[in-house]
């Protein structure tokens, strides 16, 4: 039986996104560079693939290298923090959540760091961590021999590691402090909000300067806490929180009517807030406000 190319391309569509979001941090051109890879696909001549998914992830990944080279030029002007755009993942947008490596995987933490690799060193980290490639495979996909694939490796991974941490806790108790995190910011809670903070912690804000943001990381329990009590008398103010799983753990979406305003990724270590970061670009948010509307 033979398929029309389309039918054929849409069997692989939610694996090449998921390539194409960990490679970018950018769910809209991960969009952009899967639909260039239909328009290839569509356009070649069939009979000489072999193995479609393998072709198809060769392609992504290359047009993703592309991308990535002249990204790094635009981020490097980038009005404040850089965060990834934040994607929903409990209706299976990026695979499977089922473990703490799935959900780590493709954590805005994970993301963030991804971004001191070369193009070419994220391209093996993650189709070697995510996608569970051989070197040998990523070596055909990249056009490198094997032994250059397993140097970039390793640096990659020391490069990753030397800041990785595993701070998430367990999923019951990452929805209790949503949880609550959401009532203290509903009700102007600070003295709850105080408690849920450890002393180490760090809050980003990606405006893109597109809209109001801190331009640089607030650090430390008073500095945020003081940042935070600003924030409920002004931007908060009239603002209503509901609770979603985005990039693999409990976050929260702030809304101004319909509007989806900010997205507010936690990380806790010790059952206490150690990393906020907030997506208030309108432009990063796109994305994720079209999955909500549609849960």
């Amino acid at each position: 039986m033979t398929f029309a190319p389309a039918d054929e391309f849409e069997a692989h569509r939610p694996r090449l996104f998921g390539l194409a979001y960990r490679m970018l941090g950018s769910a809209d051109e991960a969009e952009d560079t899967v639909q260039d890879a239909y328009l290839r696909f569509s356009g070649a001549d069939r009979t000489t693939i072999e193995y479609p998914g393998a072709w198809l992830a060769k392609v992504v990944t290359n047009l993703c290298l592309s991308r990535l080279t002249s990204a790094r030029a635009r981020r490097e002007q980038y009005v404040g923090p850089w965060l990834p755009e934040p994607v929903l993942t409990s209706d299976g947008t990026l695979g499977p959540m089922e473990s703490a490596e799935q959900r780590e995987a493709v954590s805005l933490a994970l993301l963030v760091l991804l971004e001191r690799l070369t193009p070419t060193e994220r391209a093996v980290y993650v189709l070697r961590e995510a996608f569970a490639y051989g070197h040998r495979e990523i070596a055909e996909v990249l056009e490198l021999t094997e032994a250059n694939c397993r140097q970039l490796y390793r640096r990659a991974v020391q490069r990753v590691g030397e800041e990785r941490s595993r701070f998430e806790p367990a999923p019951e108790r990452q929805e209790e402090l949503v949880a609550s995190f959401i009532t203290a910011a509903r009700e102007g809670d600070l003295s709850s909000l105080e408690k849920l903070l450890a002393a180490d912690v760090t809050w980003w804000s990606d405006g893109g300067g597109k809209v109001t943001a801190a331009r640089r990381p607030i650090e430390g329990h008073e500095k945020v806490l003081r940042f935070l009590a600003g924030a409920l008398r002004g931007f908060a103010a009239g603002l209503h929180f509901t609770e979603a799983e985005i990039n693999g753990s409990g976050a929260l979406a702030a809304w101004d009517g319909d509007a989806l305003v900010s997205v507010f990724a936690l990380e806790a270590r010790d059952g206490l807030i150690v990393r906020v970061r907030a997506v208030v670009n309108p432009e990063k948010l796109e994305f994720v406000r079209r999955q909500l509307g549609a849960a």
